[in-house]
């Protein structure tokens, strides 16, 4: 299985530069639609409810202290199979030109973070993780509409 590095690695080659907060919420839109067109996740790091939105703290690890991001050293964009890069394609086409606060706020109107965050102050922090079966109920539900 491909790892967050590799999803992270495979988007800066199609759509580089961008802000480390662009970066984290297109590979969490990327688990997400994964989970929901091809049945399976595309990377086995969790993900956590930040209060910026959804974060995968490997990745958080990596670019700390960057505002916007070139590469990620440990990633390796082959690691995707086809049909994993065509879903992330797919995420890029309609995600990709969007800026960063959108994307956030955006994550920000969606269940799988508020219920994640539910109980926690607007700005707090949480490390509460946004489980897979919570993004494929949301995301599953929108894609039947």
């Amino acid at each position: 299985m491909a790892n967050v590095f590799d999803v992270a690695a495979y988007i800066l080659g199609k759509r580089r530069p961008m802000t480390a907060m662009k970066l984290q919420k297109l590979v969490y839109y990327s688990q997400a639609w994964s989970l929901v067109w091809d049945d399976a996740p595309l990377f086995p790091e969790r993900i956590e409810a930040w209060a910026n939105g959804p974060v995968v703290r490997e990745l958080y690890e990596a670019h700390r202290g960057l505002f916007r991001i070139d590469t990620i050293g440990p990633g390796n964009p082959d690691a995707l199979t086809k049909v994993q890069r065509d879903t992330v394609d797919s995420v890029l086409k309609f995600y990709g030109d969007k800026p960063s606060q959108w994307l956030s706020d955006l994550t920000h109107q969606e269940a799988p973070w508020m219920n994640a965050r539910q109980g926690y102050a607007s700005g707090a922090y949480c490390d509460r993780e946004i489980t897979l079966a919570a993004m494929v109920e949301y995301y599953g539900a929108l894609a039947a509409k």
